[in-house]
């Protein structure tokens, strides 16, 4: 148990001594104090004593600790220590992480995400980001109280590509939800490795610039493609380029439409799309390229 210790703290033998002598010294001082501050309040001993006994421990302990290290040589060792445990308490605390979501349309991928984490306390869709007045995304950003903007060609281009608002909502994970321009290199920069896209077919086939919604869809249909699906991946420079996160897929037959493919299609954005979202917040890797 003490080389295990040892290994953990980072330290020889004496200074292993001399923190458990530290640890001993230093809980008996924070007793002692303990019962001498409690014995001024005149509590009866039972239960309520024993509660503020407690309390009064946990808030002495790291300042007795702190008190008996300086003469042992352990105080920045007990320093660290003590920030270490505040840092663990405290992560619960942290502000919950931050999704900014990126569509064009009607916005059913960003109402299927909004649905998703609309119970969880530790994730948050703090902005929508709009390129077209009066699309169906913005209503839906308006229904659920989440903050909206809308952004011109220009300033998204060629101008500051709104950093300075987005970076106010310090994103941990912008999502392209059905959204139509490509993404400047600036932004990718900003963001690097915390832009997803999705895209409704396999890729590599059926992507690039022009290929999107119905003319998707057609295109796999005039192809004679047996099956299609969705690619969710990382965004770079390039249209529909980056590294696939998750594929799925489902069969085209004869009988299929534009319009029945891209139902087909939707139910799988709607069914994977949020947990894959939800998967990278949570640092796991989605699985890549299964099959439906």
């Amino acid at each position: 148990m003490l080389e295990q210790l040892k290994k953990r703290w980072k330290v020889n033998t004496i200074s292993l001594v001399l923190i458990i002598c530290t640890f001993a010294l230093g809980g008996s001082l924070c007793g002692y104090l303990g019962r001498k501050l409690l014995s001024l309040l005149e509590i009866d001993r039972g239960s309520l004593w024993l509660f503020a006994y407690i309390a009064v421990m946990t808030l002495i302990w790291p300042f007795c600790v702190l008190l008996i290290s300086i003469p042992f040589g352990q105080y920045y060792f007990f320093k660290n220590y003590l920030t270490r445990i505040w840092a663990k308490l405290n992560r619960n605390k942290q502000q919950p992480a931050s999704i900014i979501l990126f569509a064009s349309g009607a916005g059913s991928n960003a109402q299927k995400i909004i649905d998703h984490f609309r119970s969880n306390q530790s994730v948050s869709v703090s902005l929508i980001v709009c390129n077209k007045p009066g699309a169906g995304v913005l209503s839906i950003a308006a229904k659920e109280n989440i903050p909206s903007l809308i952004i011109e060609k220009e300033q998204f281009f060629r101008g500051d590509h709104y950093l300075p608002i987005l970076n106010q909502y310090k994103p941990d994970l912008i999502v392209l939800a059905g959204f139509l321009w490509k993404i400047p290199a600036g932004l990718i920069n900003a963001y690097p490795g915390k832009i997803i896209n999705i895209h409704p077919a396999l890729l590599p086939k059926y992507g690039g610039k022009g290929m999107y919604g119905q003319f998707v869809h057609q295109a796999v249909i005039d192809a004679g493609e047996k099956e299609s699906g969705i690619t969710i991946h990382y965004v770079d420079e390039l249209y529909d380029h980056g590294a696939v996160i998750l594929q799925e897929r489902c069969a085209v037959t004869a009988e299929d439409t534009a319009l029945t493919l891209a139902e087909k299609v939707h139910q799988l954005e709607h069914t994977h799309f949020p947990l894959v979202v939800e998967q990278i917040l949570k640092g796991q890797k989605a699985v890549k390229n299964s099959n439906a």
